[in-house]
């Protein structure tokens, strides 16, 4: 569970968080995610579809990860009279350029970097009520979380028989993501375990594969330009 406000300990390793933000980007472009994912070279941006909450999450090289979004509803620290600095204290290689922008426009909830094997934030105030990590991300800290979310989806969609699927199928291809040894076998069973009565559409695999090679989950999958994946 993420603290309210977030710390760092709440959020995972930078190799199991890619694998989660990109395994709900690669459900989009099947149809079984709703919000829009876009996806450039080690980049992946997430917008809801409501306009509530946007994350991003970017990787810079070895050893370097930044996450970083904003929630309607839980981000209080741009509000304030005087705004929190999100990115004090953070490291030279940051992307200065689009953080400062985003400051700029009151855009930033929340700034996260991995740096010398560890997450790291700028200090908050004592009082600020929440970032609003858990609301926009609450999956940053364990795959429960993602499979709750995704399991909820699918009952939905399907029958309480499909959340349970999920949950496994889920599991399996997060360890395989975060491996890089997706494969289209691997890609069938994720999408299978939403429509248990039925197949993957050829198409919807398809679709997903090619995410998941753009997004280096596949062995020499190169991270690459993309264009976005969405529903609706």
């Amino acid at each position: 569970m993420v603290h309210k406000p977030s710390v760092p300990k709440d959020l995972d390793h930078p190799r199991r968080l890619w694998a989660r933000a990109t395994a709900l980007g690669m459900l989009a472009t099947a149809g079984l995610e709703g919000d829009d994912y876009r996806l450039a070279a080690g980049r992946l941006r997430c917008d809801s579809q409501g306009g509530s909450y946007w994350w991003r999450m970017s990787l810079h090289g070895a050893g370097r990860a930044v996450f970083c979004g904003q929630d309607a509803d839980g981000s209080h620290g741009h509000l304030r009279r005087v705004p929190v600095d999100f990115l004090a204290g953070g490291p030279g290689w940051l992307p200065w350029r689009d953080l400062r922008a985003e400051q700029d426009d009151c855009a930033l909830g929340y700034v996260y970097w991995w740096h010398d094997g560890a997450w790291a934030r700028a200090p908050y105030p004592d009082d600020l009520v929440d970032d609003g990590l858990g609301l926009s991300a609450a999956w940053v800290g364990d795959d429960a979380e993602l499979v709750l979310l995704l399991s909820e989806a699918a009952e939905a969609a399907e029958a309480a028989e499909a959340g349970a699927q999920v949950s496994g199928a889920l599991v399996a291809f997060l360890d395989r993501a975060e491996e890089a040894t997706v494969d289209g076998a691997a890609v069938r069973a994720l999408l299978g375990a939403f429509t248990p009565t039925e197949p993957p559409k050829p198409q919807a695999v398809e679709s997903a594969l090619d995410f998941a090679a753009r997004a280096a989950l596949t062995p020499g999958g190169v991270p690459r330009r993309g264009r976005a994946a969405h529903t609706g």
